[in-house]
């Protein structure tokens, strides 16, 4: 599966943002997609996973109640809907498909190019 992010941009504190993923292929139903960020300096982290179906989903602590994943199987997207914005959300965002849940397990082999968030203060 091949994807593509997008929806980044410059946003102030507080602010809201919505990132997309487009994934081609017949496959899309059936793979986990999670989103994951790097920041400047630092390691990528894991921010949010969701299943094949949308069922079930799962967000880091430092966003849970701020960012929700979802996915449109229809479409083709996975997205990750982000409020109340932290200069510490500054990062690049990428999407990742998966087989296997819950995230520990499962194994994101397909990435995304990445999109930057910047988080002004």
């Amino acid at each position: 599966v091949q994807l593509q992010a997008s929806g980044g941009g410059l946003v102030q504190a507080g602010g809201s943002l919505r990132l997309s993923c487009a994934a081609s292929g017949r496959t899309f139903s059936t793979y986990s997609m999670g989103w994951f960020r790097q920041a400047p300096g630092k390691e990528r982290e894991f921010v949010a996973a969701i299943n094949w179906s949308g069922g079930r989903t799962y967000h880091a602590d430092s966003v849970k109640g701020r960012f929700t994943i979802s996915r449109d199987n229809a479409k083709n997207t996975v997205y990750l809907q982000m409020n109340s914005l932290k200069p510490e959300d500054t990062a690049v965002y990428y999407c990742a498909a998966g087989r296997g849940w819950p995230p520990g397990q499962a194994d994101f082999g397909s990435w995304g190019q990445g999109t930057l968030v910047t988080v002004s203060s």
